[in-house]
Parts: structure tokens; sequence; C-alpha cells
């Protein structure tokens, strides 16, 4: 995700979270979406970018709990050279290894972008290219974590490059893509595009907020998709107490709130929505271009 995009939605999940039921977890209103053993809602955590502080505050604090995260890695990060072992294990435990491309390429164009390398720029990188890395970047993740399923997320929610859209050449390849924007709580679970889940990245919440998001996605008998980067430290972070404070509700609430990887809620999703196709029938898929 784009290390501005947080900033930004920041004020508008503040404002959710004051908005959202304090305690306890709403009964959903209108017809629930169908969650495995009774959930009311399903929490999606993921973390953006291989960073050093995911793996030092946020995957042992998972760990403890007994939650599952997504992590999507950005394979340039020298983190992921450096601490291979580390990532491998993670998967290992049963948290997901995601796809966040090579490099990391976003529209330098865009406003508060100077941070992009003007050689990792989106605007001057073209569809065949940007094809070609996605996919490389998932043999790479295969040969850390041994999988061929894999989901995406999008850098920056940037989706063109060199003036085209580079999501219909690599589609084809995930179970599932984030394209970030929103405020991560799904407002209906059965016309969600899969290839198109948008995505919070909170900053600076504290816990007690980032549990009210949650809450609304089970008032709303819905999901919640958080992108972290930052736990306790790197950028665009929240600390590493608030952090813990959310997964430890999420482990004591795990019979209301469904939480697990990306790629196991997304295939439930999907599950889900072929078996009413005249309902839950999902968009069609993006066109090759």
């Amino acid at each position: 995700m784009a290390r501005v995009t947080g900033l930004r939605l920041n004020g508008v999940l503040a404002l959710l979270a004051a908005a959202a039921i304090a305690s306890p977890l709403a009964a959903a209103a209108g017809p629930a979406f169908a969650w495995p053993n009774g959930a009311r809602a399903a929490v999606s955590l993921a973390y953006d970018d291989a960073l050093d502080s995911q793996l030092g505050n946020a995957i042992p604090v998972l760990d403890r709990h007994g939650i599952k995260g997504s992590f999507y890695l950005t394979l340039s990060n020298p983190s992921v050279a450096q601490r291979m072992a580390d990532w491998r294990a993670a998967a290992q435990r049963g948290h997901e290894l995601g796809n966040h491309t090579l490099f990391h390429q976003c529209a330098r164009s865009k406003p508060d972008r100077g941070w992009v390398e003007p050689h990792r720029d989106l605007d001057t990188t073209s569809v065949e290219q940007m094809r070609d890395q996605v996919l490389l970047a998932n043999t790479m993740l295969e040969a850390i974590d041994g999988r061929k399923e894999r989901t995406f997320t999008v850098p920056c929610g940037d989706t063109v490059a060199g003036g085209r859209d580079y999501l219909a050449a690599v589609q084809d390849s995930f179970a599932a893509i984030k394209v970030g924007g929103g405020s991560g709580v799904i407002d209906a679970m059965t016309t969600l595009d899969p290839l198109a889940v948008p995505v919070a990245a909170p900053v600076g919440l504290t816990g007690k907020q980032l549990i009210a998001i949650v809450q609304r996605a089970a008032g709303q008998g819905t999901m919640v998709n958080f992108t972290f980067h930052g736990i306790g430290g790197d950028y665009l972070s929240v600390s590493a107490e608030a952090h813990e404070e959310l997964v430890r509700f999420l482990a004591e609430h795990r019979q209301l709130v469904w939480t697990d990887t990306f790629i196991n809620i997304m295939k439930h999703v999907k599950q889900q929505q072929a078996r009413a196709p005249g309902i839950n029938a999902r968009p069609a898929a993006r066109p090759r271009r």
C-alpha cells in the first residue's frame, strides 16, 4: 500500500470507530452472510511491505493468541533476503505470504509521491513489465513457502501502468486481489468482487478504535480488511500495544468473529457466492486490455 494512503484514511477510520458500537458485538441486521461456525463477521489482518517490525512485533503476538495473518511481501525489500528463514517459518506456522510485487511500483505523478524512485515509477512501467514482475514474484514466493495459490495486494492502490490497467494481465494468477481504498468494512458480501477487494490501512489508531471497526462489521454481518504496515516501528505504524489489544479481542471473540488469512476468507466468500448465482454472482472479471 502507499506510504501516504494510511494517513489519508486515518481520519475516516477514526470517525467509523467513534460511530461503531462500543460493546458487546452487535447482532447483524438483515440477512446474515454464512460465515463458518455461525460467526457474525470475518476479519483479515494483513501486513504490507515485508517490514522488520512485523517479524518482531506482529507475528509473535499473532502466534501467542492463535491468530493467522497475511503478509504481503515486497520481494526486493532487504528483509526478505536477510530474514528469509523467519518468513519461511511464519508460513510454516500457517500465516499467508502474499504478493506485493518485486519493487512496489507506484505512480510518481500522484500527490505526495516524491518517495517513489524514478526507476520504480509505475507511470513509466509497461503492463507487460508489470505482468512479468508480478508473476515472477509468485515464483519467488513459492520458493519460500512451497504454495502455488496466492493473493495479491496492489501497491498504493495504483492499477494503471504506462497508461493501461495492468490487473487484467495478472488476475488469473490470483485467488483474490486487494485494491485499497474505503473504510475496510465491506458493505455487502454477496456483491463483493474478489478481484477488487477494498481495504483500510490504519495509522496511529488505538486498540479501542480498531476494535470498534470490527464491531461495525459484526453489526453488518460482513467483514473488515485491515492492512497494516509498521507495528510499533517502521512507517505508517500503529503501536504494538494497539495491535495486541486488537488481536487479543479477536482471540477472545473467535466464536463471534472469524479471523483467518485473506486467502482462506476469500475462498469461503467465493464458495458462498457460487451457491446462489442469481443473487451472489461474482461481478464480471476485468476485461483484458
